[in-house]
């Protein structure tokens, strides 16, 4: 097969701009067309009279795949001037009572809050669910987050198999945890975090305390000037390698070769074309397959699957410090499950909600003008209804933005002022607002769903939509609704997946290693001699695919 000369991305999103620099690197001709006049997408910055807020996600997890990006192209985070600064404690998080509990990578500090609520045993169960969500972590990091799962037969690998029962990918993260925590406080303290891949902790499956893992291990960390620094600083990167971006250039169309069914190029909102050999989409996957490509069925069945959750986010500044807030602080509805219910069954803001607050200018002075706060809340709610509410999925839920906002508003200023006593309202200059109306508007996120698709069981691995197109050639994906799946740090690991797919589709050396994560051993699966174990693992492994495999044939015909 001829090598490419250029590749046009679609996108200056984070999965894009990492793989603008890795393609640039391998001796592409590289350019990206983003609509906006900014990178990063919802990893963004907006400023406002001295005060910067991050538009989208304000933690950095994971930060062994953020180090391997850079490492790949021959640098470092630190190299790159970007500054890592520790948040400690993780979070408070905040409860209907009055109390609060503090979450840290601190053992001692942990043993004595783990303590306070389950006693004296509690701390050995609290690491038992530790050691359960490293195995999570490492099988996850390692078997899915550096492969490509194109079909399910590429689901029937050993490796891969023989840890599908230790993932606990049929079980929801809320039953895991009550398995190991038997206060109702506890579970809710170490299944939050499921929101941040937009799912209700009894759905999320239980796969995903690795989120938690990774905080409690590694820490929580947040770069000096805002997460958009480590985005800028790729962008640098790619540029040294000779990227080019062209803002402010909105694409229309993939302009599709019908004779050869290969993408050929791009078609501005100008009229302007763009040739290019490959094609690599960082826009939101639903929004491209829905307006950007030749009707399919692809499209139709992707606007059925479930999305996640939206946002309503508003950004304060204030006139002075509020000493009672940390820099990440969680307060969590009463009534929890029903939370959750409203959120992701009835696509409305729950009539008492969780959200989650952010004061950067706790670990970063530089977020706001001096004696100030710069205070971002995100308060999940449901995403828009368009498809649904064509199909009549949901004919009882009504979605009134201008109410739902002023209720979460007002929802957010009682909370916090009954559980920690300060007075928000009388200390806000300026807002700033993103509704799920503004997401999809700014973004092009499909129904405003600020995390992409869903991450139940049949949105992920070969369920997920494919980083290749199934019949146009020359054409990729990268970023939240493909594999692996959305996050920063995870479509990091994405942009690595679907390069080295480019790569490995025109026959060309990919300049970087295969992984920096070393393999280690996390439990007796990995132990040699191991082996009675490991084959009733896999056995399981099997059994469990070919049940699903089962089931997938039924509902097909």
């Amino acid at each position: 097969m001829e090598k490419p000369r250029s590749v046009i991305v679609v996108g200056a999103g984070a999965g894009g701009i990492a793989s603008a620099a890795r393609l640039a690197k391998a001796g592409f001709r590289v350019t990206v067309v983003e609509k906006n006049d900014h990178t990063g997408g919802r990893c963004s910055l907006i400023h406002h009279d001295g005060y910067r807020f991050d538009q989208g996600p304000s933690l950095l997890l994971l930060p062994d795949l953020f180090q391997e990006v850079f490492h790949d192209l021959d640098t470092s985070i630190e190299a790159e001037g970007v500054e890592l600064l520790k948040c400690d404690p993780n979070y408070n998080i905040w409860f209907g009572d009055g109390e609060s509990i503090e979450l840290s990578t601190d053992q001692a500090r942990m043993k004595k809050e783990v303590e306070k609520w389950e006693g004296k045993e509690g701390f050995e169960r609290y690491l038992a669910w530790m050691k359960e969500a490293h195995v999570h972590y490492e099988a996850s990091i390692t078997y899915v987050l550096r492969r490509n799962f194109t079909s399910l037969l590429s689901m029937v690998r050993l490796d891969f198999l023989r840890y599908l029962g230790a993932l606990h990918p049929f079980e929801s993260i809320w039953n895991r945890a009550a398995m190991y925590f038997h206060t109702e406080r506890l579970r809710r303290a170490f299944t939050f975090g499921s929101m941040y891949m937009g799912m209700s902790p009894f759905e999320a499956p239980a796969t995903y305390s690795l989120l938690q893992y990774t905080e409690l291990a590694e820490g929580i960390w947040y770069p000096r000037g805002g997460f958009h620094k480590i985005l800028d600083a790729l962008v640098k990167i790619g540029e040294r390698f000779g990227v080019e971006y062209r803002f402010n250039t909105s694409v229309t169309e993939v302009i599709v070769d019908d004779r050869n069914k290969r993408a050929t190029g791009v078609r501005l909102d100008s009229g302007e074309t763009l040739k290019a050999d490959v094609v690599l989409m960082n826009a939101d996957l639903v929004y491209a397959y829905k307006n950007l490509l030749p009707p399919s069925s692809t499209a139709t069945s992707l606007d059925k699957k479930p999305s996640s959750c939206a946002s309503i986010s508003f950004y304060w500044s204030m006139d002075t410090i509020i000493p009672q807030l940390h820099a990440h602080n969680v307060f969590l509805a009463d009534d929890f499950r029903d939370s959750f219910d409203d959120i992701f069954k009835r696509q409305l803001i729950p009539k008492e909600p969780s959200f989650y607050v952010h004061v950067p200018t706790r670990v970063d002075e530089s977020a706001a003008p001096a004696g100030k706060d710069t205070v971002v809340v995100l308060v999940p709610c449901g995403h828009l209804l368009e498809g649904e509410a064509k199909a009549g999925l949901n004919p009882n839920s009504q979605q009134d933005w201008d109410t739902m906002v002023s209720k979460a508003r007002n929802a957010v200023f009682d909370t916090i002022k009954a559980r920690t006593g300060a007075d928000m309202k009388a200390h806000i200059v300026n807002e700033l607002l993103n509704t799920p109306a503004t997401w999809k508007d700014k973004f092009n996120l499909d129904k405003g769903a600020i995390l992409g698709l869903s991450h139940s069981f049949f949105n992920v691995l070969s369920f997920r939509p494919n980083t290749k197109h199934d019949s146009i050639s020359a054409l990729y994906f990268v970023g939240a609704s493909t594999h692996p799946g959305t996050g920063v740090p995870i479509v990091l690991a994405g942009s690595k997946i679907t390069s080295d797919q480019i790569l490995d589709d025109y026959g060309m050396m990919k300049p970087w290693s295969p992984g920096a994560h070393k393999r280690r051993v996390v439990s007796s699966l990995d132990k040699e001699g191991s082996i009675p174990f490991d084959l009733a693992r896999t056995l399981f492994g099997v059994l469990a695919l070919l049940v699903l495999m089962i089931y997938l044939w039924t509902i097909a015909r």
